[in-house]
């Protein structure tokens, strides 16, 4: 596997949202399966709604952190608009995983930037495979909006280049060590991301 074989995922949303944390765990999963990995990360001037992009790339050998637009594989967006505003990084073939949750961030909220209309649709116009869908509603469902991250790792376990079960299992372990009440619900979530994508 030569460096232009190296998958490489963007993960996007707002402060808060738990964009680092997913970033970590896709790292830790694809090193556990014996790749080179690098990841980086960029928070917004607020650490909580601020934007936040995570950068994961890994394979045989990778040379930089960062990933170059038109070059993503997958991007997983927590926030719609950060997902319009960074679509750009996929490659033509990749594919996009969507929360379609609107939070609009400080640069809305202070009258710098206006929050765009219908970003789903913008993507879809600019030819991008999508699957959006509402992860909160997922969570929420499952009785625990914090599942969200669970969700969203579940909704690209099967566009991975190692089996979904992987990634399962390295965010069932964080759980068992930390939380371990919380394994069969976290269990569920990822199933749920996995059905809704």
């Amino acid at each position: 596997m030569s460096e232009s074989q190296t998958t490489n995922i963007l993960v996007v949303g707002i402060g808060g949202q738990g964009v680092m944390t997913a970033a970590e765990i896709l790292a830790e999963a694809a090193l556990a399966e014996g790749y080179d990995v690098k990841k980086t990360e960029v928070a917004g001037m607020a650490q909580r709604g601020g934007m936040v992009t995570s950068h994961v790339r890994f394979g045989e050998r990778v040379l930089s952190p960062s990933i170059a637009p038109g070059t993503a594989d997958i991007m997983v967006g927590f926030e719609v608009a950060e997902a319009l505003r960074w679509c750009h990084y996929l490659r033509p073939e990749g594919v996009a995983m969507v929360n379609t949750l609107q939070l609009a961030p400080p640069v809305v909220s202070v009258g710098l930037f206006e929050y765009p209309d219908d970003p789903v649709g913008k993507m879809r116009e600019a030819g991008v495979k999508l699957y959006a869908f509402d992860a909160g509603e997922i969570a929420r469902g499952l009785g625990d909006l914090r599942l969200v991250n669970t969700v969203m790792l579940g909704a690209i376990a099967d566009h991975l280049p190692f089996p979904a079960e992987h990634l399962r299992e390295r965010i069932l372990e964080r759980f068992r060590a930390r939380k371990p009440e919380a394994v069969p619900i976290n269990e569920q979530a990822f199933e749920a991301g996995r059905q809704a994508a």
